[in-house]
């Protein structure tokens, strides 16, 4: 797969995933929505790291247990809107990939981290900022955690990801 960067995310409980993608479905311009909801970790990776970074996302994932996570909010995307994320386990995990691939990351993946899932985005500020206050007014944390499944890396070609593998936690 020469010349395709590397995404890598977060993968989510089947319950999980389906409330996320169908608010994604919802609220994204539907001809621009080519992806299921997702918590990216990293936006580009460089092609030929996918041998190492299988081996290092199975370790991260082999017999551990799930990072806890949870929805701690909205952001406002400027044209679009997400739910914030706080994962203090799953930031660690981000850190270590971050530490190892150090010199071969874009500015985007070296800027920090802000875990979220896109709901709404590429609409006009007025539109995004009008989803916003209206899930404002509704918005209470949940009283149970958001599942984190496991880890994946994608190959990213302009369109839809394709899959390169596939990790779960214990």
């Amino acid at each position: 797969m020469p010349g395709a960067p590397i995404i890598v995310s977060a993968l989510f409980g089947a319950a999980d995933h389906a409330a996320l993608d169908g608010l994604r479905r919802r609220h994204f311009p539907p001809e621009r929505n080519q992806l299921p909801a997702h918590l990216t970790l990293f936006h580009h990776l460089p092609p030929h790291l996918a041998p190492e970074l299988r081996q290092r996302l199975a370790a991260e994932t082999r017999g551990i247990a799930a990072p806890r996570a949870r929805i701690a909010g909205l952001r406002n995307l400027g044209r679009g809107v997400a739910l914030r994320i706080e994962s203090p386990e799953l930031e660690e995990i981000r850190a270590r990939l971050a530490d190892a691939f150090a010199m071969l990351l874009t500015p985007q993946d070296r800027a920090g981290w802000r875990p979220h899932v896109t709901i709404q985005n590429k609409v006009e500020p007025a539109e995004a900022r009008a989803l916003l206050h209206a899930l404002e007014a509704d918005f209470r944390p949940r009283p149970r955690p958001l599942a984190i499944a496991g880890l994946a890396s994608w190959w990213y070609r302009g369109g839809p990801w394709e899959p390169i593998s596939r990790h779960m936690f214990a």
